[in-house]
C-alpha cells in the first residue's frame, strides 16, 4: 500500500493554530491515507490534503460527512472554522481539523465485524437520503465510466458490454443521494469489538446506493473471491436504500469498483509510485477477478 509522502509543515502548524486555536506540539503522522496526510495533534487531526483537491470540492465532501454525523454517531466531521467553513489552503493545499477517535481497524475476516460494517453502510444510506448537498463541483474519481462512458484512464480494461450494461442499470434504477465514496475496513475504526468510527469523505459523491453496497460487499467480503452475500443481506435487512441486487447485477457493479481500481494502480504509477511485489501481486489478483467475474 502507498501512502500520501506529504509533511507537517511549520506553515500549516500555524495556520492551524491561528484558525483554530488549537495547540500544534507533536505531530504524530497516523497510519494510511493514498493522497491525503493526517497528524495527530493533542485530540485532533489534521489532515494535509493534495494540492489538485479544490476548497469547494473538500467543502462539499466534508457537508455529506456533517450531515451524517447529524444523524449517526459514528460519522466523524470536520471541526469548522469561526466562519463556518472546514477547509483552509496553506501553500496550496486543503488543510482541515478533525477529532481524534482511537481505535482500531476491524476484521472482515470476522463475520461479526463484517455484518456490523453492512448494518452500519445501511444506516449511514438511510441518512444520507434526506441530504441536499447540490452539485459536486467536481467528479468524484469512482464515477469515470459509471453511467456508461468508456473510461479513458482504463483502456487496458475496456469492455463495451459492461458500459452498455452500466448505462442500461442507471436507467432503471433512479434512487440517488449522497455515498461515502470509499467505504472500507481502513475508513472505519473499532473499540471493543464494535465499530466506533467512519472516518475519511473525500470520495464523497452523489449516486446510486447500490454502487456503494456492492464496492463495499467486495472491500468486507469473506475472501478474495469475490464479494460477500453475506455483506449484502446484512444490509438489505436493517433498512438500507439500496434495492436487493441480482447475482449479475452485483458482478458487473463490483467489476465497475475493479476497473476503477486499475485506473487508480496506473495513475500511481505515472505519478512515480513504485508498487513492491505485495502491491503487485494483488494488482493482478483484482484484475483476474474482473474477468472471472464477467457475466
Amino acid at each position: 500500500m502507498i501512502y500520501a509522502d506529504t509533511p507537517l509543515t511549520d506553515a500549516v502548524r500555524r495556520a492551524v493554530s491561528t484558525t483554530w486555536g488549537v495547540s500544534c506540539d507533536g505531530g504524530r503522522r497516523l497510519y494510511g491515507g493514498e493522497e491525503s496526510a493526517a497528524y495527530l495533534l493533542g485530540d485532533h487531526v489534521v489532515r494535509v490534503g493534495p494540492a489538485s483537491r479544490t476548497s469547494a470540492e473538500s467543502e462539499w465532501c466534508h457537508a455529506v460527512a456533517r450531515h451524517a454525523a447529524a444523524h449517526l454517531a459514528e460519522a466523524v466531521a470536520p471541526v469548522p472554522t469561526s466562519g463556518g467553513d472546514t477547509v483552509i489552503r496553506v501553500d496550496g493545499r486543503p488543510i482541515s481539523l478533525w477529532p481524534y477517535i482511537e481505535g482500531d481497524w476491524p476484521d472482515s475476516d470476522l463475520p461479526e465485524h463484517r455484518v456490523q460494517g453492512a448494518r452500519l453502510l445501511a444506516r449511514l444510506h438511510a441518512a444520507l437520503a434526506s441530504a441536499r448537498p447540490g452539485p459536486r463541483p467536481a467528479p468524484a474519481f469512482q464515477e469515470s465510466g459509471l453511467y456508461g462512458e468508456p473510461p479513458h484512464d482504463a483502456a487496458g480494461l475496456a469492455d463495451p458490454a459492461l458500459d452498455r450494461w452500466l448505462a442500461e442499470f442507471h436507467r432503471s434504477h433512479h434512487v440517488r443521494h449522497p455515498l461515502h465514496g470509499d467505504y472500507y475496513t481502513g475508513n472505519t475504526l473499532t473499540s471493543d469489538g464494535t465499530i466506533v468510527a467512519l472516518l475519511d469523505w473525500d470520495e464523497a459523491f452523489f449516486g446510486a446506493p447500490e454502487v456503494e453496497l456492492a464496492a463495499a460487499a467486495l472491500e468486507w467480503g469473506d475472501d478474495e473471491l469475490g464479494p460477500s452475500k453475506e455483506f449484502v443481506d446484512a444490509y438489505l435487512e436493517a433498512g438500507g436504500t439500496a434495492s436487493p441486487l441480482t447475482e449479475e447485477e452485483l458482478a458487473q457493479l463490483v467489476r465497475h469498483k475493479l476497473r476503477r481500481e486499475y485506473a487508480y494502480f496506473h495513475k500511481a504509477v505515472a505519478a512515480g509510485v513504485a508498487h513492491d511485489e505485495d502491491d503487485l501481486d494483488y494488482f493482478h489478483q483484482r484484475v483476474a477477478l474482473f474477468h472471472d467475474l464477467t457475466p
